[in-house]
């Protein structure tokens, strides 16, 4: 693999140039994607021009765009992609009868990493996006995936300063701790207004074919009397999904399987 002076490879440098790109971003000016990547203008150019000639960027008359041969690779690839396509269809009823945004997510480091969401058309308000990231600690899915993480990770959140989105958000060691276990105990986590005043989030744990906890499925509602009755309905949306991942794919045509519609 070729280096530069600096002792950087090329692949690492052609990586910062991808991950220029943040979630709301669809185009980017070559000097936009230096100045986020820290390289110079003429060596983020260069490296932008071979990824246009790979098909992994594309240009437009106002700059460039990730192009659909990378995300055609990354999608054949992922695991997420067949988290995913188990999940939907149970997300899609739940949507259906509960009325609110439905989203379904991963653990990425130490960060809550988002695969789908179904929206709702109403004003509650909802941070997350697909591909939008957030930090464990803060939400009810991150609280679910760290709940059921590795010691070492629950370790490392609690080492650093713990972003306060509002004066609920949970920013104390012994309060995350105390929270996971109930996480644990209960099998859901709702957090009522950790990311905005107005919305509650409420997630519960998908399961693999050997019993781990593989993704968070969560619901964004109204922070009212009504969120915890919405509890029961996405656990049975996640048995059903974790059924479908650890092998029982009948039960996508079956229509005795778990739905929020069967509750």
């Amino acid at each position: 693999m070729p280096r530069v002076p600096t002792g950087e490879s090329v692949t690492s440098r052609a990586i910062r140039v991808v991950e220029a790109f943040g979630v709301d971003d669809t185009v980017l000016t070559v000097g936009e994607i230096a100045r986020r990547s820290g390289l110079h203008v003429a060596t983020a150019s260069r490296l932008i021009e071979e990824l246009v000639v790979a098909h992994w960027l594309e240009r437009t008359e106002t700059g460039v765009r990730i192009g659909v041969r990378l995300w055609e690779v990354a999608s054949r690839a992922s695991p997420a992609v067949g988290l995913r396509e188990a999940a939907m269809p149970f997300m899609h009823d739940l949507h259906h009868v509960i009325g609110n945004d439905v989203q379904l997510a991963v653990r990425e480091g130490v960060e809550v990493l988002f695969l789908e969401r179904l929206s709702a058309p109403t004003p509650v308000v909802n941070y997350s996006r697909i591909a939008g990231r957030l930090p464990l600690h803060a939400s009810s899915s991150g609280l679910v995936l760290l709940a059921y993480a590795d010691s070492s990770v629950l370790d490392e959140v609690a080492s650093r300063p713990m972003r306060s989105f509002t004066d609920k958000t949970i920013t104390d060691p012994g309060q995350l701790r105390a929270t996971l276990a109930h996480v644990r105990r209960e099998g859901y986590a709702l957090c009522a207004g950790h990311i905005f005043p107005s919305t509650t989030g409420i997630a519960v744990p998908i399961r693999g074919g050997r019993g781990e906890v593989v993704a968070a499925l969560g619901l964004i509602v109204p922070n009212d009397d009504a969120a915890f009755g919405r509890i029961p309905a996405l656990k049975s949306t996640a048995r059903g999904i974790s059924r479908v991942m650890s092998g029982g794919a009948a039960g996508l045509s079956d229509p005795s399987h778990d739905s929020p519609l069967n509750d």
